[in-house]
């Protein structure tokens, strides 16, 4: 029954975090807000996000199936498609409020769903500490592209997400 509505658990995982996005999609919880501007909303959305203790499951369930380059490259491609438009809008109406200094905007918006990719050690293999140094350097590049949403609670996700891909590896 199962392969009559997916051919591979892989297009099932990808059609369950499609749905958790969309039931609980954080860029949605935060369009609408009067209260904040342009890079409060994105701060709130990640940490709305980081919230979601399903998708992080998910997430972290996710990362083994990305050492396949077919699932990595449609992820990337849904990535792509999906959140590019939505990090834009965000990043565009921070510029128009002053809370967003940049003048990169579409390449900012391009990057951003890319560097969840490449923080991943299932795609680029790295150890706990080049983890952290990985987040550190993308917090400093954004802030250098006035851009400067990484907070200090967003190390310890990433470093979850890793505990995830070894504790899997060990397994």
């Amino acid at each position: 029954m199962f392969y009559r509505f997916f051919q591979s658990k892989e297009e099932a995982m990808h059609a369950l975090g499609d749905q958790l996005f969309l039931e609980k999609n954080p860029f949605e919880a935060v369009r609408g807000r009067s209260d904040l501007n342009g890079l409060q909303k994105i701060r709130e959305m990640l940490a709305l996000d980081r919230a979601d203790k399903e998708r992080e499951a998910l997430s972290a369930q996710a990362v083994s199936i990305l050492k396949d380059p077919r699932i990595l490259a449609s992820a990337v491609e849904a990535n792509r498609r999906v959140l590019t438009p939505l990090w834009l809008e965000l990043i565009e109406e921070g510029r128009r409020d002053g809370s967003i200094r940049t003048e990169y905007a579409k390449e900012l918006s391009e990057l951003l769903p890319l560097v969840n990719f490449w923080m991943m050690p299932s795609v680029f293999p790295a150890d706990a500490e080049a983890v952290r140094r990985k987040c550190r350097f993308v917090a400093e590049v954004l802030a250098a592209m006035g851009l400067p949403i990484i907070e200090e609670e967003m190390y310890q996700r990433a470093e979850n997400l890793m505990g995830s891909g070894k504790r899997e590896r060990e397994e």
